[in-house]
């Protein structure tokens, strides 16, 4: 049996994630392998470099600097995360990511990109803390509209869920026959086509492929709910979703609402804790 754990992206609805893998390391309780796609990869990088409450305590701390985030960030830089700031300064000056912890794990841990050039997923194992393993983890949070086009190791790069919004079958297929799936959207949930398509199409011109991934994404994040759900029903994974809508947007300066959203997920995942186990045989 290979243990896998499979994170969608979100936005800030992944501080609720954050909460329930916090909870996770509580319980001592790890992985072999995990996949994070955008806020999947952003905060589930935590759990490898095994710093529990580090997601939500740099999000609150930071919530209202325009250093971190905002409208100033978007208007100077291109991106409304700061790069810089967000994925260099912070975890080296202020909230320190422990590398070495993080390169001593011996958990697999994939971020899921978008070639923008393609239009396909782009799965980058990280093994090692370093400048590009930052910016790998960037590049999969770049969100269309609001981020740059990452360049990296010869690849033009934005958000991974994009091209594969819910990883597990790709998870599968590298060996991990046992995943635990955690959703930011509820049961029921149908993604609907994005209405921003006409400003996407303006900003992503020189990237045609990338505009076809982007028309259809809808349609392909509504198979993937398909796919897990009949893997659910065939007991080869267990589904974490939230019970209603996670009351936040894609954006955040609010640190009350943000704890809040951790705070949920947290008492998702002491609700699912046993299972957990259960299902991994722990």
């Amino acid at each position: 049996m290979k243990r896998g754990l499979v994170l969608e992206g979100g936005a800030m609805r992944g501080l609720w994630t954050a909460g329930i893998i916090d909870v996770m390391m509580e319980h001592d309780i790890w992985p072999d392998g995990m996949i994070g796609v955008s806020a999947g990869a952003a905060f589930g990088c935590n759990y490898k470099s095994r710093q529990i409450g580090r997601a939500i305590h740099y999000n609150m701390r930071f919530a209202k600097d325009s250093r971190y985030s905002g409208l100033r960030s978007l208007l100077t830089t291109g991106d409304y995360f700061n790069a810089e700031f967000g994925y260099h300064v912070i975890p080296k000056q202020y909230e320190i990511f422990d590398d070495d912890a993080f390169n001593r794990n011996p958990m697999a841990f994939i971020a899921v990109c978008t070639d923008v050039e393609t239009g396909q997923p782009v799965y980058q194992q990280l093994s090692e803390a370093s400048y590009d393993t930052y910016e790998w983890i960037r590049a999969s949070a770049s969100m269309p509209l609001v981020s740059r086009v990452v360049n990296l190791q010869g690849r033009k790069l934005l958000d991974g869920g994009v091209a594969d919004s819910i990883p597990l079958a790709y998870h599968e297929s590298i060996g991990y026959d046992r995943n635990v799936v955690v959703l930011t959207q509820p049961l029921g949930y149908q993604k609907a086509h994005n209405p921003l398509m006409p400003l996407m199409r303006v900003a992503l011109r020189h990237f045609p492929e990338m505009i076809k991934a982007m028309d259809r994404r809808h349609l392909m994040y509504n198979e993937q709910l398909a796919y897990v759900a009949q893997a659910e029903r065939e007991g080869r994974c267990l589904v974490i979703r939230p019970d209603s809508k996670i009351p936040i947007g894609h954006i955040s300066h609010n640190p009350e609402e943000m704890n809040h959203v951790y705070q949920l997920g947290r008492d998702m995942g002491e609700r699912y804790i046993e299972r957990i186990k259960a299902f991994w045989e722990i």
